[in-house]
């Protein structure tokens, strides 16, 4: 082992302390180990758990077909992409994809990113930038907030979903440069939506861009379900985000709009010009699961009625779901011992549901994130109720 130089080793002593007071604070965070595939129930420590705090929500991360798909891509086309698109030129299967999904959203044309974090940060940072004013929703998730801070643009935060307040900003800005309102589709921690009209109406009325984080919507929300636009039957998005890695059960994203915007996304986007391309297996995987969620529409319909279910369950049981309109259930804690507690407690009782604590959640809000998946039955909703009966006892949630 490589011996540690003395000024490092006073560093990490300065680390250790610094982790302690995370866990004190009951923050600390230690992924758990899952044993095998992702599915409706999950092996944890050699124990059969049901999985409540996924994001593949339509479960087709392990369906037949993507995993299918993902091999003969393998075969044909190698385990990566070799380098930036801009460096080694675009396989075919990107530009296929980048089609399909241009398509589900009904626009000209998108580009494929390696995370919705790099599609956030590049679209952000591209399109704004000093002398420019972002107007962005005090709850959008983090990739946002760090695009809109990388990005040198000002920014102006507006309280949660609140275009009121929203309107007053507008009408009293006086600054010069580019505008741009970015709001997430469904909010992931609290599974709200958007009031994407009155934000399009804004734009309309102070000539400012409309960008929409479709992360948690693409695939699961509105007609053919291609996210939040289509769920209001809006057209004048201008930007939208979503991701190939949750209801489409692969990895990467996308930046979906007009050929003008993506023209300029390949030239000025940092995160797509000096990224190794999508692995062509996650490109393939995700055109898969494009056409299962065309020709099979009932997974998203299965997610919803097991949503509800588990939702009505917990409410009756006594717990606080928040203002959840989605599949997204955040069952609120409060405090993050506590919540820790109860998400050890419910894995005892056979149900995985991650906490949720600061800084993901504002201070005193920590959860629990509860989301079922389209793949598992009635019978397991009702079983995990009983169990957040159970362990909401013993911590004295209820």
């Amino acid at each position: 082992m490589i011996p540690i130089r003395d000024a490092a080793a006073r560093e990490y002593a300065a680390i250790a302390h610094e982790l302690n007071d995370i866990e004190t604070q009951g923050l600390l965070r230690r992924p758990e180990t899952i044993e095998g595939p992702i599915g409706p129930r999950v092996r944890i420590n050699g124990k059969e758990v049901l999985l409540l705090c996924t994001n593949d929500y339509l479960g087709l991360a392990n369906h037949p077909a993507v995993k299918q798909a993902a091999r003969e891509a393998l075969e044909r086309d190698g385990a990566g992409a070799g380098a930036s698109r801009l460096v080694s030129g675009t396989l075919s299967i990107h530009k296929e994809l980048e089609r399909a999904l241009a398509n589900l959203k009904k626009t000209e044309s998108a580009l494929v990113f390696g995370s919705g974090y790099l599609a956030n940060i590049g679209a952000v940072s591209t399109l704004c930038g000093p002398g420019d004013t972002i107007y962005s929703d005090r709850l959008n998730h983090a990739s946002i907030i760090d695009a809109c801070r990388l990005s040198r643009a000002r920014i102006r935060i507006f309280p949660h979903r609140d275009t009121g307040q929203l309107r007053k900003t507008l009408k009293k800005s006086r600054a010069a440069g580019r505008k741009m309102i970015v709001t997430d589709g469904v909010f992931s921690m609290d599974g709200d939506i958007a009031p994407l009209p009155e934000l399009a109406d804004l734009a309309d009325e102070f000539g400012t861009l409309l960008m929409v984080d479709d992360a948690h919507a693409t695939g699961v929300l509105g007609k053919d379900w291609s996210g939040t636009s289509a769920y209001f039957s809006l057209n004048g998005v201008d930007v939208q985000m979503g991701t190939l890695s949750k209801a489409l059960g692969s990895y990467g994203a996308f930046i979906a709009g007009p050929n003008q915007l993506i023209e300029l996304l390949i030239n000025r986007a940092r995160s797509f010009i000096y990224t190794t391309a999508l692995p062509p297996a996650s490109a393939a995987a995700a055109l898969a699961a494009l056409k299962i969620l065309k020709d099979e529409p009932d997974f998203p319909r299965r997610l919803w009625q097991n949503a509800d279910t588990l939702k009505t369950g917990l409410r009756a049981s006594g717990f606080s779901v928040g203002s959840s309109e989605t599949f997204i259930i955040p069952l609120i804690v409060g405090d993050a011992r506590t919540c820790v507690a109860m998400a050890t407690a419910l894995l005892k009782e056979g149900v995985f549901a991650q906490a949720i604590r600061p800084p993901s959640v504002p201070e005193g809000s920590s959860r629990l994130r509860i989301v079922p998946s389209a793949l598992h039955e009635t019978a397991d909703m009702e079983l995990a109720v009983q169990a957040f009966e159970r362990a909401g006892k013993k911590c004295g949630i209820i």
